[in-house]
């Protein structure tokens, strides 16, 4: 065998699980599009607020924004020449929003793949939730950092493991690491008890991940830490605008020396080409829209609701409390199945598989936004009635 051999191997085992992944043409976060001939509803898109595929507000964007400064690429780090006033410029403006010093990154995964090593040492002890995101699982391992992952939103064994490392010598700082909304199950944190907790323990820090909640939580759309008013109990906020705030890229709401000692140590912040400064401009842009979308919130919360009604009633377990929701099929195989049907009757949905789930949880993952009509939701609940069990 060589080595391709292997590589098509592992592939065709890919296959035969039905976990084999592959690119699709033609996919857009517009609220229906076009596969293969045939016109679907889009379920699947981060586009929770429906600003991506808002064409009046790019148009809005560009007659606002000169061709002069429309600058395609920042060259460099932002540590060199790639420092654009468009990027000091949204810092300030959220950390005005959120009351805190802002520092920007490139993605969210390149955020979380890089704080976490630069604030740990071999006297850090990280304590994480067990379904938190990929891209903060590889932060943990990239850094020296001993880390423990706590049963999913179980506070209780938070707790356990916070009393042993607190009274360990060795241990100087916990940090504990959730997100707000889940991104697979769509339930969330209890982040006033999160707090208060935190508050039992000196040796404790809390970063909390708000990728899926900037934008459509809270009155300003600041995430659950505002909707909850813990805003300036939160060490590391972080979140990303490449969901709901329709753009790229990633942000930490921090003390002042927090984001100074990043600046001076984060390696994926120091050695990266920053963003092009039209999409912090046009990110800018979004976040000053964002704060006045109350009423869209609002409707995407009571889609929220009547969604996660309807498919408990179908009989299927739903843990959501959020925009994402899940249909827990459980096989891989059967779960292409359902989302082949789905499909085929209009609604574009997509399946989650191991290893993004745990064996045996397969699921459709249902993406609300708030373009989607109650009319419409409820043919995709009347679809998912008639899936074969």
């Amino acid at each position: 065998m060589n080595h391709l051999d292997h590589f098509q191997q592992q592939l065709d085992d890919l296959k035969q699980q039905g976990q084999y992944r592959q690119f699709k043409s033609n996919i857009s976060s517009q609220p229906r599009l076009q596969l293969n001939g045939q016109e679907m509803l889009n379920l699947a898109s981060n586009d929770y607020l429906g600003l991506a595929s808002n064409l009046t507000l790019r148009e809005e964007f560009f007659d606002l924004t000169p061709m002069s400064e429309r600058y395609m690429s920042s060259s460099s780090s932002r540590l060199l020449t790639g420092n654009f006033p468009n990027f000091e410029q949204l810092e300030a403006q959220m950390s005005q929003a959120f009351g805190r010093s802002v520092l920007l990154f490139n993605s969210g995964y390149h955020m979380n793949i890089g704080i976490l090593p630069a604030l740990s040492n071999a006297k850090t002890m990280i304590i994480a939730d067990k379904l938190v995101h990929a891209s903060i699982i590889d932060g943990i391992r990239l850094s020296k950092a001993g880390y423990v992952r706590y049963r999913h939103n179980d506070l209780q064994h938070l707790t356990q493991f916070l009393e042993k490392y607190q009274s360990d010598e060795s241990i100087q700082r916990i940090i504990v690491v959730t997100e707000s909304i889940f991104s697979m199950d769509g339930d969330e944190t209890d982040l006033a008890a999160l707090v208060a907790l935190k508050q039992q323990f000196a040796k404790v820090m809390l970063y909390v991940d708000e990728a899926h909640a900037i934008g459509v939580r809270g009155e300003r759309g600041l995430g659950c830490a505002e909707q909850y008013q813990v805003l300036d109990q939160i060490d590391f906020l972080v979140g990303t605008f490449g969901k709901a705030l329709a753009s790229v890229g990633g942000y930490l709401v921090c003390a002042p020396v927090i984001r100074d000692y990043l600046i001076n140590s984060m390696r994926p912040l120091i050695f990266s080409t920053a963003q092009p400064p039209l999409c912090m401009a046009w990110t800018r842009f979004i976040f000053q829209k964002v704060e006045q979308l109350q009423a869209e919130r609002v409707h995407l919360a009571a889609l929220a609701v009547r969604c996660q009604q309807g498919i408990q009633d179908l009989g299927y377990h739903c843990p959501s409390t959020s925009q994402i929701v899940p249909v827990l099929i459980g096989e891989a195989k059967r779960t292409i199945q359902a989302t082949e049907i789905m499909q085929q009757q209009g609604f574009y949905v997509l399946p989650v598989r191991p290893p993004t789930v745990p064996a045996n949880t397969s699921r459709l993952r249902i993406s609300l936004n708030q373009n989607i009509s109650a009319d419409e939701l409820d043919a995709c609940l009347q679809v998912l009635r008639n899936l074969p069990r």
